[in-house]
């Protein structure tokens, strides 16, 4: 019970990107199709939850037990920076569309404040390994839920008839703020 509770809480109450407004760069800017979407939600998900578990074990078997808890933020960015390189590398080789299509956005996994505050935060809450890597899971499928509704959303607005104040990225503001305040009905749910 208690996983499913880290779980849904890390999904949908605690939402990175709709609760939190961790990650917010790629959720506006690779949000137009939701194939691009899918594509950037799954990369995101592996780094994220590789990341968190390698993070989690370089604390506990270097960082603490050697007192070099102040080269913490520098360690986990080596990390998530050596993650993301494999991860480019891997859909460079086997999907170059989807590359493209990703473009700039790719390599800034490795600046996600997302994946970076996950990692930190695991820390900070003193999940076991278990509990962090439900965490991890959680909190990268709520980024993947969030991204995938805003790019079905945006891919709609784009054949709406809108004031001509309000296309493009206003409206997607719009949008994502209206999100927000839907995931807000979450809160209190466990």
């Amino acid at each position: 019970m208690e996983f499913f509770t880290i779980f849904i809480s890390a999904l949908l109450v605690n939402n990175f990107v709709l609760s939190k407004f961790l990650g917010i760069c790629p959720f506006l800017g690779v949000s137009k199709k939701v194939e691009t979407a899918a594509g950037m939600s799954m990369a995101v998900t592996f780094v994220m939850v590789l990341s968190s578990i390698i993070t989690y074990l370089l604390q506990v078997a270097v960082l603490d037990r050697f007192g070099l808890n102040y080269l913490q933020t520098i360690a986990f960015i080596l990390v998530i920076a050596s993650l993301v390189q494999f991860v480019e590398m891997f859909v460079k080789k086997s999907s170059p569309s989807l590359y493209e299509a990703l473009g700039v956005y790719l390599p800034l996994i490795t600046t996600n404040c997302a994946v970076l505050g996950l990692a930190i935060m695991n820390i900070q809450e003193q999940y076991s390994l278990g509990g962090l890597i439900v965490n991890s899971i959680g909190a990268a499928l709520g980024f993947s839920l969030a991204i995938i509704l805003f790019a079905g959303i945006r891919e709609r607005l784009a054949l709406a008839d809108i004031p001509e104040a309000l296309e493009g990225f206003p409206i997607a503001l719009i949008t994502a703020g209206l999100m927000a305040i839907a995931f807000l009905g979450f809160t209190g749910l466990v």
